[in-house]
């Protein structure tokens, strides 16, 4: 009897104190979210030069640049959710200049000090800049209306192809965040941030891999923003100017195996090497 009351109460205490270890968790993240958010309000030229980079990007290649080699039909169809792709990909220095200058700063140092949960800090610097990055996404599609751009699929579908792209956000998130504290530095951001420039460009956001060599075509059809800008395209019902290779035709399972597969290697190296900084 004792034996069993006694393993009875070991079972609810063991789940009882993972409730709140959970409950502790969430109630620390969502502290260091609201942390980051109220930069926006101390820092509002950053979160307004973020905002109007996309928009700036987007209406010169569709005014000033051109494009559309190798696409049929409106250049615009095309190159919008392209451009809403590559947005995913940029401002994550504004994330990892965070990380850096709280490194920098001993701002870690002090939040590792207090009794509070350690992977709070990354997760509420991330649940922020999702929350940017709906706003983001929000912008640049209210341009692309405005330039004329529209979807021709179901409200589900733009609720899908909008899911795909946060995915891709998430994942480019952790990568972000996980260079940061490698990096160290605020200075050496700038040099970590010049690797998403070719994987951003090294995709059919703005091109279509028809127009280019066969090799140079296939490595952009395998590239992970070119398997969301296609399946995004499908999604909204926009021209697409897909090949025939299997990454082309099978570019919604990319959108969502890719940036699973980033995130499955990047956070748990993320959370390890910001571990490895408390010792």
């Amino acid at each position: 009897m004792s034996a069993t009351h006694g393993m009875t109460t070991t079972s609810v205490s063991t789940a009882h104190g993972t409730g709140s270890k959970l409950s502790w968790a969430a109630a620390d993240s969502w502290t260091m979210t609201r942390r980051e958010l109220a930069h926006w309000a101390r820092q509002p030229v950053q979160v307004v030069v973020g905002l109007v980079f996309p928009v700036m990007m987007l209406l010169m290649f569709s005014y000033l640049i051109g494009g559309g080699q190798g696409i049929e039909g409106d250049f615009k169809s095309y190159l919008v959710p392209g451009m809403l792709t590559m947005t995913m990909a940029f401002g994550l220095e504004a994330t990892m200049l965070s990380v850096t200058q709280d490194l920098g700063k001993g701002v870690i140092d002090r939040f590792r000090s207090m009794p509070m949960n350690s992977g709070a800090v990354l997760v509420g610097r991330s649940v922020a800049d999702m929350l940017q990055s709906v706003v983001g996404l929000a912008v640049m599609i209210a341009v692309g209306y405005a330039i004329g751009w529209r979807w021709h699929e179901g409200f589900a579908s733009f609720l899908g192809a909008v899911g795909l792209l946060l995915l891709l956000r998430f994942a480019m998130l952790w990568i972000g965040i996980h260079l940061a504290m490698v990096a160290g530095k605020p200075e050496m951001v700038q040099a970590v941030q010049i690797l998403v420039w070719p994987v951003a460009f090294l995709s059919n956001a703005i091109a279509s891999p028809a127009s280019m060599p066969s090799w140079l075509g296939a490595i952009v059809e395998w590239n992970p923003m070119s398997a969301t800008a296609t399946a995004v395209r499908g999604l909204f019902g926009n021209p697409g100017a897909a090949g025939d290779s299997w990454a082309a035709t099978h570019a919604e399972l990319l959108a969502v195996a890719w940036p699973v597969a980033l995130v499955a290697v990047f956070f748990p190296l993320a959370v390890k090497r910001f571990r490895d900084l408390s010792r």
